[in-house]
């Protein structure tokens, strides 16, 4: 990875890192895959709407004219960092979950009986359960892929072998939130489209781990959340303009006819889409201060595009290294399974998301003691329950969750593996 990135400078601009715990240590928050600390970006771009711009959007006086500015530079904003044609096809929402929900039942207008759903066994349930709603009400077939328990990957084979003339949506995430393992989406997406079915891209895991390209892709559907990546409790749905255009939308009647504002329903979180704006343009800045000896990677990117590109870029390279260490450190415990990729030589394949139990402790105590110790961690099945059903962990109270971004350190790692040896 480039040799100038300097996490402690990184961790600088996080107020959150600062907490004591205790009075005592400081607090490790290896709790990211349920949510990242934010930028003090912003915080800022939260506080200066509130204080010059709060107003609803469309009106003809000042603070709505910028709120306006504000709404459109975060779709904006969004659709550079995905590398989306426009900002027309990005839809702001509160949450991924609450974006799928609403696609899905647009979609579901053009579902019926003998068609067929893809979903996996790997993935959040806000990509499975909206698929299996849309299958109940309109009668069509769910059909499961699966994945291998011990190399923790998709079982590429038979999910090709589920698609078929058909199927008409293919449902995958970009990378798991519990094993950590990142999918060869785009191998899937060409897989849909040769049978002319969707293909639908749950990146949330991944979007605070690496670059993403919806045009490279050539998904027909994307979703993340910001609070995912250093940003607000804000969602995004990126859809093909066509398609998003086309499909009839749950909406009110004033509601604009035209993507995206026909799927943003009510009024928006302005304040919390201010932020997005913010930690779209901090990530820009990691490229900007720590990315450039990665531009050649991409010839035919320029300004803030680039930017996030060889910035994102930067932070997947780092994540291999927090990958490395958190190995590391649950490999000297005895009775500790991983249920993740572990060879090292295949980090570039997750992301720094490591689950795990631990024979004769139940994941809610692990989760707890190290709580006590000011390191924060999740237990349970973190929303991935076909994950913990599958391996059989769901009655069991699920795994641990270790779950690190690039404002963690080897250093917080090694403190981790301290505790845990601490506790054994």
């Amino acid at each position: 990875m480039s040799d100038s990135f300097d996490v402690n400078e990184v961790r600088a601009q996080f107020p959150a890192l600062a907490q004591i715990h205790h009075e005592k240590s400081p607090v490790v928050f290896l709790d990211n895959p349920g949510g990242t600390q934010v930028h003090q970006s912003v915080i800022d771009a939260t506080t200066d709407y509130y204080l010059h711009h709060n107003a609803n959007e469309g009106g003809a006086f000042a603070t709505s004219q910028r709120t306006d500015n504000i709404l459109h530079e975060a779709h904006t904003a969004v659709a550079d960092m995905l590398n989306a044609a426009s900002p027309d096809e990005i839809v702001f929402g509160p949450n991924m979950t609450t974006l799928t929900l609403g696609i899905s039942r647009a979609l579901a207008r053009e579902i019926g009986p003998g068609d067929e759903i893809v979903v996996t066994r790997m993935d959040h349930d806000a990509n499975i359960s909206p698929w299996l709603l849309v299958a109940e009400d309109r009668g069509a077939t769910v059909r499961w892929a699966d994945f291998g328990v011990e190399d923790y990957t998709l079982d590429m084979v038979r999910l090709k072998g589920l698609i078929n003339e058909k199927t008409k949506i293919v449902a995958v995430g970009y990378a798991s939130n519990a094993t950590g393992t990142v999918h060869d989406v785009a191998t899937i997406v060409n897989w849909a489209h040769e049978v002319g079915a969707l293909a639908f891209v749950d990146a949330v895991q991944y979007a605070p781990h690496g670059p993403i390209d919806v045009q490279a892709l050539d998904c027909d559907l994307l979703a993340i959340s910001a609070y995912k990546f250093f940003g607000s409790h804000v969602g995004a749905l990126y859809g093909k303009y066509d398609l998003l255009d086309r499909l009839q939308a749950y909406k009110l009647r004033p509601a604009p006819n035209e993507p995206p504002g026909k799927y943003e329903t009510g009024t928006q979180n302005h304040e919390g889409i201010a932020g997005v704006l913010a930690a779209v343009n901090y990530l820009a800045g990691i490229g900007e201060k720590y990315g450039r000896d990665y531009a050649y990677l991409f010839p035919s990117f320029s300004d803030r595009r680039l930017r996030l590109k060889t910035g994102m870029t930067v932070l997947r390279e780092y994540d291999h290294i927090l990958s490395k260490a958190i190995l590391d450190e649950l490999e000297t415990l005895p009775g500790v399974r991983i249920h993740g990729i572990t060879n090292r030589g295949r980090l570039k394949e997750r992301v720094p998301t490591v689950s795990f139990t631990w024979e004769g402790h139940h994941p809610r105590d692990v989760a707890a003691y190290l709580g006590e110790q000011g390191i924060f961690v999740w237990d349970g099945n973190y929303y991935a329950l076909a994950v913990t059903e599958r391996l059989g962990l769901e009655s069991q109270g699920g795994m641990v969750r270790i779950g690190a971004v690039h404002y963690n350190t080897v250093e917080e790692i090694q403190r981790l593996g301290d505790a845990l040896r601490a506790m054994a």
